[in-house]
C-alpha cells in the first residue's frame, strides 16, 4: 500500500480510530497526549475538523495505540486512489443557489480523480442541499459557520484556507462573486476566500440576466484582474420556467477537468499556444507615434484562458494598461517590426492567436529629435507599411502552427472583410468583430465575435472577453485534438 495521504479516506480512518480506541480502552485525549502531538489532535481527526492528517502524524498516533501505521490504514481499508489529483487537498464551497445539487456530484468526481475534498457550505447552500449529504459524500465534517466555537478557537478559517490545493465555488451566485469582488468576509466562505493563497475556480449560476447585468460584468472583470479563474457559465434552459440562456452552472465532469488543469492537466496540455495582444505603437518622432485604441483586453484573456487549459503560453504584448496574465510567458514589444521578431521567435507552436490591433503604417522616416511647428503648415508625413505578421506566420513554409487564427476588426462589411482576409492571409479562422463607436469593443469588457473558416460562419453572441476567450480556447483544443 502507498502511503500517501490521498489514500486516506476520512470515514473509514475515523472508524479505525475508534475501534483502536475502544479495544485499548484509551481516550482521544490519552491517545493524543501519547502521540506527543497535544490533547486535541485525535479528538478533531474523529469529528472531521482535521480531515487530512498527514502520514507522519497517524504514524505518531498509531504508535500510541500500539500497531503500526501500515496496520492503522490496512484496518482503515483505505482505497488506492489516482488520478489527476492524486494528494490534491480541494476545498469546495457550496453557494446557495439551485445547481448546488450538481455539487454533491462534483464532490464524486473530484474524488474519482485522487482529490481529497473538504467542504465549505454558506448558510443559503444549506437551503439546497444539506451538509449531512455532503460529508456523506466527501468523507468529512462540513463547515458552515465563521463563529463556531469548536471550528474558531484555532481561526479554523485560516487553517482551511492554508490547508487547500486549490479552491472551488461552486455554485458561484451573483451575491457571492460580488461579496468576493469587494473583499467582503462576512461569513465562513468569504473568509477562507480571502485569506487563501491557493488558486480559486469559480462555476458560476444565476439567471441569464443576472449573468449580464452591468454589475456582474464589472465583478466578474475585477475577479479575473485579480487571478481568479473561471469554468463557465453554460448556456441553457434556466430553473425558471420560460428561461433560456447564458447562466447555467458547468457541469461537474468540466469543472473537475478545470481543476486538474490547474495542476498541469487541461484540454491544451502539452500544446504551445502564441498570443499576440493589445496595439503597437510606430514612433514618428521620440514623443509622437502611430497606433489605435486597443486595451489588449481580448487578446490577454485568451492568453489566460489558454494557459488554464494547461498551455504553454508565450503571449506577444504590445503597449498596454493591463497586468500579465499569472502562468503566462510575456515579451513586451513596441513596433509591429519587434512583435513578428518576438513572434519568430517562440515558434515552433501548436496555434497562434493573432489578437492584436497591430499598425498598418509606419513613419517611413522617424525624426530623432522632435518635430517642432513651423510656418507653412504641418509637415509632410511619409508612410511605409508594417509587416504583415498574420499572412507572414500562416505563409511559412517551416514551422507553421498546424493552427493559424486572426483577427479582423472592422467597422463596416464585417463579414464580407472578413472572409476576404480569411482567404488573403492564408489563416485557418479569422475572428471578426465590429469595433465601430457605438459597438464599445475598443478599449470595452464585451465583444460581439463570429469565426470565419473554409467551413463557413460561426455566430456568437454578446459576451465578456473573459467568455469569448474560454470559448475560443476550448474550440482550439477541439480542433487539435
Amino acid at each position: 500500500m502507498t502511503m500517501d495521504k490521498s489514500n486516506i479516506d476520512a470515514v473509514s480512518l475515523v472508524s479505525a480510530l475508534r475501534r483502536r480506541l475502544e479495544t485499548v480502552g484509551m481516550s482521544a485525549a490519552q491517545a493524543s497526549l501519547r502521540s506527543g502531538l497535544g490533547r486535541s489532535v485525535v479528538a478533531d481527526i474523529l469529528s472531521g475538523k482535521s480531515a487530512n492528517p498527514g502520514i507522519s502524524t497517524l504514524a505518531k498516533i498509531a504508535a500510541a495505540l500500539g500497531i503500526g501505521v501500515a496496520d492503522l490504514l490496512a484496518a482503515a481499508g483505505a482505497p488506492e486512489m489516482g488520478g489527476g489529483l492524486a494528494g490534491r487537498t480541494v476545498l469546495l464551497v457550496i453557494g446557495g443557489g439551485i445547481a448546488a445539487y450538481k455539487s454533491l456530484d462534483l464532490i464524486r468526481r473530484l474524488r474519482e480523480r485522487g482529490a481529497l475534498v473538504r467542504v465549505v457550505m454558506t448558510k443559503a447552500a444549506t437551503e439546497f442541499v444539506t451538509p449531512l449529504a455532503a460529508g456523506a459524500l466527501s468523507g468529512g465534517r462540513v463547515f458552515t459557520g465563521l463563529f463556531d466555537r469548536d471550528d474558531e478557537h484555532d481561526v479554523g478559517h485560516i487553517r482551511l484556507a492554508r490547508e487547500a490545493d486549490a479552491v472551488v465555488v461552486a455554485p458561484a451566485t451573483a451575491d457571492l462573486m460580488a461579496r468576493m469582488a469587494a473583499g467582503r468576509t462576512d461569513d465562513l466562505a468569504t473568509a477562507v476566500l480571502l485569506a487563501t493563497r491557493a488558486p480559486v475556480l469559480l462555476a458560476p449560476a444565476m439567471n441569464p440576466k443576472m449573468w449580464s447585468h452591468p454589475a456582474t460584468v464589472r465583478n466578474v472583470a475585477t475577479l479575473r484582474a485579480d487571478g481568479i479563474r473561471f469554468v463557465g457559465p453554460n448556456a441553457g434552459e434556466m430553473a425558471e420556467r420560460g428561461e433560456v440562456g447564458l447562466g447555467r452552472m458547468a457541469e461537474p465532469l468540466e469543472i473537475a477537468a478545470a481543476v486538474e488543469a490547474i495542476f498541469g492537466g487541461g484540454a491544451l496540455a502539452g500544446r504551445h499556444v502564441i498570443v499576440t495582444s493589445g496595439p503597437t505603437h510606430e514612433p514618428i518622432d521620440p514623443v509622437r507615434y502611430l497606433g489605435n485604441r486597443s486595451s489588449g483586453r481580448q487578446g490577454h484573456a485568451i492568453a489566460a484562458a489558454a494557459a488554464r487549459a494547461g498551455a504553454r503560453v508565450t503571449l506577444v504584448a504590445g503597449p498596454v494598461a493591463i497586468p500579465d496574465p499569472p502562468g503566462v510567458t510575456v515579451v513586451h514589444v513596441e513596433t509591429a517590426g519587434e512583435m513578428l521578431d518576438a513572434v519568430t521567435a517562440a515558434l515552433p507552436a501548436d496555434a497562434a492567436v493573432f489578437a492584436a490591433a497591430v499598425a498598418d503604417w509606419r513613419a517611413a522616416r522617424p525624426q530623432v529629435e522632435k518635430i517642432k511647428k513651423k510656418a507653412g503648415g504641418p509637415p509632410a508625413l511619409a508612410l511605409t507599411e508594417n509587416p504583415d505578421i498574420l499572412a507572414t506566420v500562416a505563409y511559412r513554409k517551416k514551422d507553421r502552427p498546424r493552427l493559424v487564427i486572426g483577427f479582423a476588426a472592422e467597422t463596416q462589411d464585417l463579414l464580407a472583410n472578413a472572409t476576404k482576409k480569411l482567404k488573403a492571409k492564408g489563416a485557418d479562422w479569422i475572428v471578426a468583430n465590429d469595433v465601430s463607436p457605438e459597438a464599445g469593443v475598443m478599449g470595452g469588457e464585451q465583444n460581439t465575435v463570429h469565426i470565419i473558416s473554409a467551413s463557413g460562419i460561426e455566430d456568437w453572441p454578446r459576451l465578456a472577453k473573459g467568455e469569448v476567450a474560454e470559448r475560443l480556447v476550448a474550440k482550439i483544443a477541439a480542433a487539435l485534438a
